[in-house]
């Protein structure tokens, strides 16, 4: 005899984030959707923290613009969805946006909740209408982009967001509850049963702060069980996680490139003008100075975007994230590029001295032997 599922109510969200440009003048962007101080001030993210005391504990030096981008249909894993479409606008060229797909009807079967959060399907199936909307987006508030280019490289994950779990007869469960229920279908997208081994492996970051919540993050999944209305801090803190590890694969795939097309640059720049002058280095010397400047500069705002400081409870769950995200590997490669570029640029400036250097002495000693001549001539008269 089968034991009666509890039952969930809430939300699928799918985020995916974008890199649109190199930054974003977050109140120059206000400007297309706000007409009043009131307006803009009430499309900056706000921390108003709900459910502890801590009123400082995440620190966002420049707070995103959150705005509202209507309804949005569409079909997957055999059924028509009704989206909610937002974005969130950060200052350092990432823009996040989010399909919301609330339970359809009442109540869900915790089952049913799992084949409805499909997230292969979901996904696959909004990819279009995420790259028509970014699109459109970003020709709106395109001359708020600085350098304004959609790239190649976006970020995708989908948080499963349970605003109240049920027994069948209708009364509150704890969060606790949830440990009882087979949530590899939902978060892993495995319709097989796992092994325990594997479960422990993949699902071992559980978090709860009060009875009522609990929080389980995987590396392009979260289960977050909250009962306030609204965006927990917890799906704050992994948007913000997912913007940084973007950028950071964004620039890691940016150096990648860039290193073949510098040796190439090196190789031309040897076979051209201006070697006599040792100048035939210059424009890919400051070439690359832009390319370190740039990438050095937005990786450290990219990273320092979001603090959190006295509540220890987020400190371990932006940990985690960060850990799952292997932010400090990709971190390490850009570093490691960045030392190869940085070494190229010591060893051609120092070619180019050297030349220019030996350039000065033939000079010198044309001079002289010029000086030499001309007393000569002038003695013999």
């Amino acid at each position: 005899m089968s034991v009666p599922e509890p039952r969930v109510d809430g939300a699928v969200v799918l985020y995916r984030l974008y890199d649109v440009g190199y930054e974003i003048d977050l109140e120059r962007a206000l400007d297309f959707f706000a007409t009043s101080p009131e307006e803009r001030e009430t499309l900056r993210l706000k921390l108003e923290r709900r459910r502890r005391a801590e009123a400082q504990a995440i620190r966002i030096k420049n707070p995103p613009v959150t705005i509202s981008l209507g309804a949005e249909q569409f079909d997957a894993a055999g059924r028509r969805h009704d989206a909610r479409v937002s974005a969130r606008i950060f200052d350092f060229g990432v823009i996040s946006l989010r399909l919301r797909c609330e339970v359809p009807g009442a109540l869900l079967a915790w089952s049913a909740f799992a084949a409805f959060g499909d997230s292969a399907e979901l996904s696959g199936a909004a990819k279009p209408v995420f790259d028509r909307r970014i699109r459109e987006l970003t020709d709106r508030i395109a001359p708020a982009i600085a350098r304004p280019q959609i790239a190649p490289v976006s970020e995708d994950y989908v948080v499963y967001r349970i605003s109240r779990l049920e027994s069948p007869a209708g009364g509150a469960l704890p969060a606790s509850a949830v440990r009882e229920l087979d949530v590899a279908p939902l978060l892993l997208n495995e319709h097989r049963p796992i092994s325990e081994q594997a479960r422990k492996e993949l699902l071992p970051h559980w978090f709860s702060y009060y009875p009522d919540d609990l929080s389980i993050i995987t590396w392009n999944t979260a289960l977050v069980l909250d009962p306030v209305e609204g965006e927990s801090d917890v799906q704050l803190i992994l948007e913000f996680a997912n913007a940084q590890l973007l950028e950071l694969r964004y620039y890691d795939a940016l150096l990648d490139a860039e290193l073949p097309r510098m040796y190439d640059r090196i190789a031309n720049a040897r076979k051209g003008p201006g070697a006599l002058l040792g100048r035939r280095y210059a424009p890919l010397l400051t070439a690359l100075q832009t390319l370190v400047a740039d990438s050095t500069e937005i990786v450290e705002r990219t990273q320092n975007a979001l603090k959190v400081t006295d509540d220890i409870f987020l400190a371990r769950v932006y940990g985690v994230a960060l850990e799952l995200f292997r932010e400090r590997a990709w971190r390490a490669g850009i570093d490691h590029k960045l030392g190869i570029i940085h070494q190229t640029y010591a060893m051609l400036n120092a070619e180019s001295m050297a030349v220019r250097n030996e350039v000065l002495e033939i000079a010198v000693i044309l001079l002289i032997l010029i000086e030499i001549v001309l007393a000569l001539v002038q003695g013999g008269h």
